[in-house]
């Protein structure tokens, strides 16, 4: 690392604050990563709270301005070698000349931006004194078109049903997702831009719509000099700030403006409806599509875009505004576009990305908050359909028949009778396995498909057919007319679920089975109202994320909590050579003092005759003296904690039956362990499926001293602060910050490991196992068997084992949020005294690690609480 640093020591990041140390190596490390390009990749862990977002892009723009820079350079000094025959002063001169040309046309482009930023502020400016005085016309209401029952009939499989726009330029750009295409004449795209246009650009994923607002606001703190060198420029009034162009890309659901479209309640049919508004046949075509006649909003549009570093909401009003689509002018500002943000969905599928016209092809991919990155890989590739949704699915089907059965002709006819035996035959099989004794099990898609012969069928083509002909669309349309026309109560079968896009899904995964997946099938619901449920899943996310890492420059995945790193360089990219990958696990910008982490083994220390070890394992987290023992150590760890206590159980049952020992009156002690725990603070319990956002907030008031509400636990006079007993993995593990008083201790009970003994984890250890062992076997230095096969059951616990401890390292993660904040975490289990486990921890919660803590006792852990927190009075 103090190579890296060397290297690169002189580099100004353009921070808008003094960097922390811990900021700076984080900094150096990618830029580092990034310069060597290639297809590095840089496995980065920075503790949440230390301005990892800001850091990343401080980094990543300074990397990339500095790379236009030398781009220039070069494209000089290659036309110097071509004229090396001249005269010096006549190379000078024509230097001199290209060197102007580039400089004007960046100031041309840089002022045209100017200009709109200025037009933007003074119309905020304006629309905030009509909201004074109550003025302000409303907008444009747009006609809700009344389809009529043609608009649901299929069409015609001879008619070409490819979209055609006028042709704009000789060169277009083709966007395309399930047909339809949108095309931009290529002048039209690049005027004001070239020669700008970024040959490098960086891609910047997170998993939710919020994480990626608040990286745009980071990203309008920093102020970075111009992409041109310095040397170019004409005077030093020239060397002013370039603001970075950004564009944020999403879905048709977020950003549809045409109401016949956006108040359809699935993805699935917006995306269908949207591309049914394209085709040729359509009588009320959308009008908002990018086309010859809204050429100049579409235009305005992009500008406006780059010089706005605008949001999701930014881009949606935008479009409103000027009555052009959102999501497809969104694509006409990516040439120019510096920075892309997007969801994981957009990025991580190869489809979505092409209909977007995201070309990774030497570009930079931040992926943060990639803790979840191969759970995000299987849920994009993931697909499910109940047996209920089959019984609507032939109903719906049936309803459709029946209005327009007559009027299906060829294909048409054909094809939606191969649907109907697709719905069968699955449908036969899940009653079926309904009558079989065990509850959840893997399927053999060879028994699955010869049900009423869908092994005939060609899936590629059929699924082809329902893609291009939007035939889910229209006969989940016309049921929602019916219904809408019938006054049809809510959950009757002409329900709007989406059953036919689910069916589409599943039919797509059936269609792709390879070694990386399986089907499985879980009963669910009661006895009375038994389902069957059948799950596709993918076991390893290699194939489907090389398909970004082959392509890239280089790939930064960056997290608060990473570790254990071993399991993404073994199962995102198992082949690529070491010294390919760069990993760094940063400190904490917090004082040593500001932390203490206890690993509470027992109540006794280990000298004691009688003691008892923690060990929440299955076979013996029932035990109800340990779970009476780790009832004292909680009132023991609320009496020295002040304000807020987070408690996380390996599941929510556990937790349920936790606290029902807690209930229970000891023949001893007459008052409850629970209503010892409700005098000492005020206790609040998560719930499966409860709303986080009101517990947080009842949470919160109690240690604010507000008057917490009447569903609380109230404490006694004198308690402090309040008590959340909460879940690893649960909707308080992640996402929600336990900053200050809200997190003064975070204790983990136990090791939450996944269920081993599940259909899905005993597929993947099965996969890990089977896959290690032909590498370690068939390689060039093959291993001996026996040799092998020791390592592939290690490479499988291992990657159980780190599945949990992911999860642990996310709920310790809750607690510091910010340089001044403080607080302890007790981790509940003897296994926690393990160098494996601890070797698991991030690097910042090692080091604040009491010694010896797993030989103490309860009175050892009390004292060094109550003097920690002694000293932060």
């Amino acid at each position: 690392m103090e190579e890296i640093i060397e290297r690169t020591r002189n580099i100004d990041f353009h921070h808008p604050f003094t960097p922390y140390d811990v900021q700076l190596q984080f900094m150096h490390t990618v830029y580092n990563v990034l310069e060597q390009g290639n297809g590095q990749i840089g496995i980065l862990e920075s503790p949440t709270g230390t301005g990892k977002s800001l850091s990343l892009i401080c980094a990543a723009l300074t990397w990339l301005r500095d790379h236009k820079r030398k781009t220039y350079e070069i494209s000089i000094d290659t036309a110097a070698n071509s004229f090396k025959d001249e005269p010096d002063w006549v190379v000078e001169q024509l230097l001199k000349r290209k060197r102007a040309e580039i400089v004007d046309l960046w100031e041309e482009r840089e002022a045209n931006l100017r200009k709109i930023r200025a037009k933007e502020a003074m119309m905020e400016e304006r629309e905030k004194k009509r909201r004074k005085y109550g003025e302000g016309n409303p907008g444009k209401e747009v006609k809700d078109p009344d389809g009529d029952e043609e608009e649901w009939l299929l069409d015609d499989q001879d008619d070409d049903d490819v979209p055609k726009f006028s042709n704009l330029g000789k060169e277009e750009v083709d966007d395309s997702q399930d047909g339809d295409q949108v095309k931009v004449g290529s002048k039209a795209l690049y005027d004001c831009i070239y020669p700008f246009l970024t040959r490098q650009q960086i891609y910047y994923t997170s998993r939710t719509h919020s994480q990626l607002t608040q990286f745009i606001s980071e990203l309008r703190r920093p102020a970075f000099p111009p992409s041109v060198p310095d040397n170019f420029l004409k005077s030093d009034e020239d060397r002013e700030e370039e603001a970075v162009k950004h564009v944020p890309l999403s879905s048709r659901q977020r950003l549809c403006i045409n109401p016949s479209v956006a108040r359809l309640s699935s993805l699935s049919a917006i995306n269908d409806r949207c591309s049914e508004l394209q085709q040729s046949k359509t009588k009320d075509k959308c009008q908002f599509i990018p086309k010859a006649d809204n050429l100049a909003q579409t235009h305005q549009f992009r500008d406006n875009v780059h010089a706005t570093l605008p949001d999701i909401e930014d881009l949606h009003g935008l479009g409103k505004t000027l009555q052009v689509c959102p999501y497809y002018a969104s694509r006409t500002a990516i040439p120019g576009a510096e920075v892309i943000t997007l969801p994981y969905p957009l990025l991580l599928q190869k489809s979505a990305r092409d209909a977007l016209g995201i070309k990774l092809d030497g570009n930079i991919v931040i992926i943060d908050e990639a803790h979840n990155i191969m759970d995000a890989i299987a849920n994009v590739y993931a697909s499910e359909i109940c047996l209920k949704d089959l019984v609507r699915a032939r109903l719906l089907l049936q309803v459709y028949v029946k209005k327009f059965g007559k009027k299906l002709k060829g294909e048409n006819r054909v094809m939606v009778g191969q649907v109907a035996r697709v719905v069968d035959g699955l449908r036969a099989w899940m009653e079926n396995a309904l009558g079989v004794k065990a509850d959840q099990g893997i399927v053999d898609p060879n028994a699955l498909l010869k049900h009423k012969g869908i092994d005939q069928i060609n899936l590629f083509k059929l699924i082809d057919y329902v893609q291009g002909s939007k035939l889910a669309y229209k006969i989940e349309g016309y049921a929602a007319r019916i219904e809408t026309q019938g006054g049809t109560k809510p959950g009757t079968p002409f329900s709007s679920t989406p059953v036919l896009h689910t069916l589409l899904s599943f039919l797509v995964s059936l269609s792709n089975l390879s070694s990386e997946g399986r089907i499985f099938y879980h009963k669910v619901g009661g006895k009375e109202h038994e389902d069957i449920k059948l799950s596709y899943l993918l076991l390893s996310p290699t194939h489907a994320f090389s398909s970004i890492a082959s392509k890239a420059r280089a790939v930064i995945l960056a997290g608060g909590t990473m570790s254990p790193f071993n399991d993404y360089t073994a199962h995102l990219f198992p082949n690529l050579a070491p010294e390919k990958i760069t990993t760094l696990s940063c400190g904490h910008v917090i004082p040593a003092s500001n932390l203490c982490v206890w690993t509470l083994s027992s109540c006794h220390p280990k000298s004691h005759a009688n003691r008892t070890e923690f060990e929440f394992s299955y076979q013996r987290r029932s035990d109800k003296s340990m779970v009476r023992e780790l009832g004292l150590a909680i009132l023991n760890i609320c009496t020295a904690v002040p304000d807020g206590v987070v408690v996380f159980f390996p599941s929510y049952g556990y937790l349920d039956e936790v606290v029902g020992v807690w209930n229970e009156a000891d023949g001893t002690h007459p008052a409850s362990i629970w209503s010892k725990l409700q005098n000492k603070k005020t206790v609040f319990s998560e719930a499966k499926g409860g709303s986080s956002d009101d517990l947080l907030e009842r949470y919160g008031k109690a240690i604010l001293d507000e008057d917490p509400s009447a569903t609380a636990a109230r404490p006694a006079a004198g308690a402090r602060g309040a008590l959340l007993l909460s879940v690893v993995g649960g909707k308080m593990s992640e996402g929600i910050n336990f900053s200050d008083r809200l997190g003064r201790c975070v204790v983990i009970v136990g090791l939450p490991y996944p269920n081993i003994n599940s259909p899905d984890w005993k597929a993947r250890i099965e996969y890990i196992e089977s896959t290690t062992l032909q590498q370690l076997t068939e390689c060039e230095a093959p291993r001996p068997r026996n040799e092998a096969v020791v390592a592939a059951k290690q490479a499988a616990r291992d990657f159980y084992e780190n599945a949990c401890m992911r999860a642990v390292n996310q709920s310790i993660g809750r607690a510091i949020r910010h340089r001044n904040d403080y607080a302890s975490i007790v981790l509940v289990d003897r296994r926690f005294g393990t160098d494996r486990i601890r070797g698991k921890l991030p690097g910042w919660i090692q080091g604040g690690l009491v010694n010896g803590s797993e030989n103490g006792g309860l009175g050892q852990m009390m004292s060094k609480l109550s003097g920690f927190f002694r000293g932060k009075q």
